[in-house]
């Protein structure tokens, strides 16, 4: 877990010395696409076949598609590495085996809630969950500082670091792993269920990270008829899978599943909490890539690996939380340790939403920390409750629901948060921006023409630690006209910080807004899981759970 979840955000925060590496300008207007399919394509995969491989594991064996998970992964991770070709050629290479690699994580994710469900008992799972949970959760952030530290050396290292564990994780989980669950008996692939949830939710979470790019003269793409029938569509092809899932001898997944409350409970919160954690992860890389770090001195080259550093309270926060949380939810039920964490995540998000946009890092990363440690308290006992709660030879198939729901919940961030933000820009930045041009000698219609581009852009040009300015202003070749003092003001640390700081919050205060509601929200849901619930073969003393677990199967 801690291999697949590092792998997803390594890249992440390695991807202006990928896009230099391989000599491709990612905030030309043609090459954004390059951009989110590398952001995207990764969790997108994942997202999508975690359900069909969870399946598949139930059918022929979980450990067997774990185990091939870990080859699959560590095949991808030599090939990306490997890289021959530069440009489009170079990045359409990288996304192609990025989609191939998200076929190994898949199965991997897949199948390891399963794996440890199986092998723990009902009253030691939590703890097994808890040190899971904590490896796939924290390694979205170890990720961030791994990959800053070696993209300063070399974009290739940033793949090649996971071949060794991938290839040890091979053999060790070859050697050492025994399948201990039954396998269904005469089992047959849903062909149709699986092919009509793999297109339907590939349109959805592709349409979604496409609104926000501009369309017909917009800042975002909600009206572009792609965007919109690929979300109509793809709620359609759901339906009809939903449908199709109801009427075939042997579906991909029991959707009666759902009517498990704790199942259903569970996995809604996740879905939420993971909307508002991976849109928390990207907002916090821009607030300190594009605005604080270059006000306190530093160069915007170097400015994702100290983002990784200064975002390091945040994975102390679910290392503690995780294991500990897991272990007491053995004994009192996942609800109160769930609802709890979410609820102190939402004050956690409260609190980052009034400091000010240059804060003191003391109260920040006690904020981070403290939003670290409610998802910590959050994600194991949600996690156990999920998997206690669905009958055995389901297992693999709800773990792939549950990934699903959590994945989507990351692709789902990119789309929402970016959205919220780039309308949030969108009111004060154009004017703010063209001010500030203007009164450092750039002439009034290039400033007026950098005013007006979509905050995408901006945006993007933060998140990747590009100098903005400097990038904006680089298509009108206007620095070389301009007095030398003007011209390092512009191309200066401190000038865009301090330009876009005003607008930034103003978007911030939207973006961590809907966070909160969300937290909030998931808080409630989680709530209403009920009693702590456990569809074991050996609970022989509780009549109305096994007449429960009946029902649901």
């Amino acid at each position: 877990m801690l291999l697949a979840t590092v792998n997803s955000s390594i890249v992440i925060i390695s991807l202006p010395a990928i896009f230099r590496g391989i000599h491709l300008n990612p905030l030309e207007p043609g090459n954004v696409s390059y951009l989110l399919w590398i952001l995207m394509g990764y969790m997108l995969v994942s997202a999508v076949l975690v359900v069909t491989l969870g399946r598949l594991g139930d059918m022929f064996g979980r450990v067997r598609m774990y185990n091939a998970g870990f080859a699959v992964f560590t095949v991808g991770t030599l090939v990306l590495a490997l890289d021959p070709l530069h440009g489009s050629a170079g990045a359409i290479w990288l996304i192609g085996w990025r989609v191939f690699q998200g076929i190994g994580g898949a199965m991997l994710m897949a199948n390891s809630a399963a794996i440890l469900t199986d092998a723990f008992p009902a009253h030691r799972r939590g703890m097994a969950m808890g040190v899971n949970q904590v490896a796939g959760i924290a390694g979205t952030f170890i990720g961030l500082v791994a990959g800053g530290l070696l993209s300063e050396i070399n974009w290739r290292l940033v793949f090649f670091a996971s071949a060794p564990i991938g290839v040890i994780g091979t053999i060790w989980a070859y050697r050492s792993l025994v399948e201990t669950a039954k396998r269904a008996a005469g089992a047959k692939i849903d062909w149709l269920g699986n092919v009509t949830f793999a297109v339907g939710l590939t349109a959805l979470l592709a349409a979604i990270t496409y609104g926000i790019q501009p369309y017909g003269g917009h800042d975002m793409g909600w009206t572009n008829p792609w965007v919109l029938g690929g979300m109509i569509g793809g709620v359609a092809v759901l339906v009809l899978f939903c449908w199709i899932e109801t009427k075939v001898e042997q579906p991909m997944f029991h959707l009666n599943l759902f009517r498990i409350r704790a199942f259903t409970a569970g996995n809604a919160a996740g879905l939420l909490a993971a909307i508002s954690r991976g849109g928390m992860q990207f907002m916090l890389i821009i607030w300190l890539q594009g605005i604080w770090l270059p006000l306190h001195g530093y160069d915007y080259e170097d400015t994702p690996l100290w983002a990784g550093i200064y975002l390091l309270p945040l994975t102390a926060g679910f290392l503690v939380a995780g294991p500990i949380s897991g272990h007491l939810s053995d004994r009192h039920g996942a609800r109160a340790f769930a609802s709890g964490g979410l609820v102190l995540s939402a004050l956690a998000f409260a609190g980052l939403l009034v400091i000010p946009t240059d804060f003191g890092y003391g109260t920040f990363a006690l904020l981070i920390f403290l939003n670290g440690v409610g998802s910590g308290l959050f994600a194991a006992p949600n996690t156990t409750a999920i998997m206690n709660a669905v009958p055995a030879d389901q297992r693999g198939v709800a773990s792939g629901m549950r990934a699903t729901f959590m994945n989507a919940g990351m692709v789902l961030s990119i789309g929402v948060f970016f959205s919220l933000m780039i309308a949030g820009l969108s009111n004060t930045l154009p004017k703010t921006l063209t001010q500030g041009l203007t009164e450092h000698g750039v002439p009034a219609g290039p400033a007026t023409q950098v005013g007006e581009l979509p905050p995408v852009g901006t945006l993007f040009a933060a998140f990747l630690g590009y100098n903005p300015i400097q990038n904006l202003l680089a298509p009108f070749h206007v620095l070389g006209g301009l007095a030398p003092d003007d011209v390092a003001t512009l191309t200066g640390r401190s000038y865009f910080p301090h330009l876009i700081s005003e607008p930034f919050h103003h978007g911030l205060v939207i973006v961590f807004s809907m966070a909160i509601a969300m937290s909030l929200v998931a808080a409630l849901v989680s709530l209403l899981r009920g009693r702590r619930y456990v569809h074991d073969d050996e609970v022989r003393d509780e009549p109305e759970l096994q007449k429960a677990g009946r029902d649901a199967a």
